[in-house]
């Protein structure tokens, strides 16, 4: 029994270990990441193209997810609002909805499955040819060349994929309230226009989306990084991406919002 008490504890203890040591390296890693980014900001050519392979590439599936998010919540918010004698205000449910949580929430969400596994996967795979090692032998420093522009690429596109995902949520909101249920077209713009706040939901969801983007970004590249490299362990890290990723970003937005919507 109490060789089996010691055994829990040295395993718990091997976990906490092993935890505050990847919790360092990745701090190590971000810190060699930004400290290395003004080579790569020198050559704008290498982030635009990962802007494009990380957000344009993700333009499709948060487009078609942002409109069919804000149809579902069209249909959901009139039934609602049915009941209490509010349908006009269909509009103000559906814009604070998309742009205060399920904006960047979701558009985060799927941008860490398609963008952040992507990521992953690749540098794993660099890292299992050896391409990495390649350009160190060349005196070319892999973090500057490949890490971080990939990183610029990730922060800038995320909250610029998380307004279209808002813009074709509140798209797919109109399509259901007004042409399709018959909700008046000038209460729900009007409304809409003065229930939403620039500074405590545009800008406030803009942040989190930022946030969001940061982290994804910085968990998607450390994991590709730090990959065994063998097929496995490529997959295993492209795994832990969409996981640790999405944990993440929710308990990131439980604590934003505490903070931003505080004294709301």
């Amino acid at each position: 029994m109490m060789r089996i008490g010691v055994n829990f504890f040295s395993a718990i203890g091997r976990r906490v270990i092993e935890g505050v040591w990847r919790l360092g390296y990745v701090t190590r890693f971000l810190m060699l990441t930004l400290l290395r980014s003004c080579t790569s900001l020198t050559r704008p050519g290498l982030v635009i193209r990962e802007i494009y392979s990380s957000g344009v590439l993700s333009l499709i599936i948060i487009a078609v997810s942002g409109l069919f998010v804000g149809m579902v919540l069209g249909f959901q918010g009139y039934e609602t609002l049915k009941t209490y004698g509010s349908e006009q205000s269909l509009g103000v449910l559906v814009a604070l909805s998309l742009v205060r949580e399920l904006g960047p929430v979701v558009a985060a969400l799927l941008f860490a499955s398609r963008a952040g596994s992507a990521i992953t996967a690749e540098i794993g795979l660099m890292k299992t040819t050896e391409q990495l090692k390649a350009l160190e032998m060349m005196a070319i420093d892999p973090i500057a060349r490949i890490v971080a522009p990939r990183f610029w690429g990730g922060v800038i596109s995320m909250p610029l994929l998380a307004a279209i995902f808002s813009v074709m949520g509140v798209f797919g909101g109109y399509l259901v309230g007004v042409v399709l249920i018959g909700v008046d077209d000038g209460a729900f713009w009007s409304q809409m226009q003065a229930a939403v706040d620039v500074r405590h939901d545009v800008v406030n969801g803009f942040i989190k989306s930022c946030v969001f983007g940061f982290a994804v970004t910085t968990i998607a590249l450390f994991e590709g990084y730090d990959a065994p490299p063998t097929a496995e362990g490529v997959s295993r890290a492209t795994t832990r991406t969409v996981v640790t990723s999405s944990l993440t970003i929710l308990a990131l937005d439980f604590v934003l919002t505490a903070f931003m919507f505080k004294g709301v």
